[in-house]
């Protein structure tokens, strides 16, 4: 069995890191393609934590843009296709492995699938409130079997149509990362002396991590600026892992440096074991990123989410929605999630996307699943 891992952000990582690790310890052949973001050094140039990790990334395919707006993002996604359709005719992998819901995932699943290669999508069947929502249950529809991390995304499929055979409820792989390593991300010293945090004490800075919402994009500088001056009114210190690369994203990066002040560090990227120390240690996430929904109850962390970018996808009780973007209600939110009330409210939240074993199961059942004409040829079921 050979497997083709495609990964374009640092959430990605997150969840094929787990599944990597396995395919080393027990000898599975494996190749990395490493795209969009990972290779651009203005967003981390997170490739170098693959890397550092001790995997090999054979392929790297350069598709961003710049300008970082509606039509700068559309355009990239092509020249990604082109790229890749060449990769997977070299590599000819038995499974293409993807995850998520980001625009170049779509276009990895468009690829294989046409190209006659099995796809297997890890996090399938949830709910976002963009336009990423959409492109995950497109990739459905070409991918051949669907890794849900919960229930709800489990019936999800079934609704929608899947087959009961393609869909496995085997949980979110990125929850491993956290269950094998938790005494890792108390030790919060080692980051802060990496850094030179010096005024950072636990439980005693906010975490703020906003991405840009691509069908809001006229109203970023609106909203971000709502996120800046709820802050003002907190004297704790503030860490903000910059946006994505999707379109706002420049104008997120603006504004937060126009609002820096001596209390504040702004990362372009932190490597996935720092960002969850820095989570596991601090007072409350702020933001829209999916580590509010999908990893900071395993941490039992306040998350302010804020805004529809996250919309109705299956939440943890540590999660305190803001609907109405605007300084007072984020500001109302936040101290909502810092009050010892919600505090004791959420001492005991557990969370409901996994158990910490989600890769094994999902090697398993790859190991397991004949590629056949039955896996290949899809029939909805409605």
């Amino acid at each position: 069995m050979k497997l083709l891992f495609f990964t374009g952000s640092r959430s990605e990582w997150g969840y094929i890191r787990p599944l990597l690790q396995i395919c080393k310890k027990k000898k599975i052949k494996y190749e990395i393609c490493a795209t969009n973001m990972h290779l651009l050094d203005s967003f981390g140039n997170s490739v170098k934590e693959i890397e550092k990790d001790g995997f090999k990334v054979k392929e790297k395919i350069y598709m961003a843009l710049d300008g970082y707006n509606n039509f700068t993002m559309t355009k990239s996604l092509f020249i990604l296709g082109n790229s890749l359709t060449d990769l997977i005719y070299r590599s000819k992998p038995d499974w293409v492995i993807l995850a998520g819901d980001r625009g170049e995932t779509l276009i990895a699943s468009i690829v294989s699938a046409y190209t006659n290669t099995p796809i297997a999508h890890i996090q399938a069947g949830e709910l976002s409130g963009n336009i990423d929502g959409q492109a995950r249950h497109a990739i459905g529809k070409f991918a051949h079997i669907h890794f849900a991390s919960n229930i709800d995304a489990f019936k999800r499929l079934i609704k929608l149509g899947e087959e009961n055979f393609r869909v496995k409820l085997v949980g979110a792989p990125q929850l491993d990362d956290l269950k094998n390593n938790r005494k890792v991300f108390e030790d919060f010293n080692k980051v802060k002396q990496k850094y030179n945090l010096k005024n950072l004490v636990k439980k005693k800075y906010m975490l703020v991590v906003y991405h840009p919402v691509t069908e809001e994009y006229k109203k970023t500088d609106l909203y971000v600026k709502s996120l800046c001056q709820s802050l003002d009114a907190f004297k704790e210190p503030k860490i903000w892992i910059l946006p994505n690369n999707d379109a706002g994203s420049s104008i997120i990066k603006s504004e937060i440096l126009n609002f820096k002040n001596t209390e504040s560090y702004i990362f372009d990227n932190l490597a996935r074991f720092e960002y969850l120390t820095l989570l596991n240690n601090s007072k409350v996430l702020v933001g829209n990123s999916s580590s509010g929904i999908l990893e900071s109850s395993s941490f039992k962390i306040p998350t302010v989410n804020i805004g529809r970018r996250q919309n109705k996808r299956f939440r943890p009780k540590n999660v305190i929605d803001v609907i109405k973007i605007n300084p007072k209600s984020i500001r109302t939110a936040i101290i909502k999630s810092i009050s010892l009330k919600f505090k004791n409210k959420i001492k005991n939240v557990k969370n409901p996307y996994g158990d910490g074993n989600s890769s094994s199961r999902i090697i398993e059942i790859l190991k397991k699943t004949k590629i056949n004409d039955k896996l290949f040829f899809k029939n909805l079921t409605y």
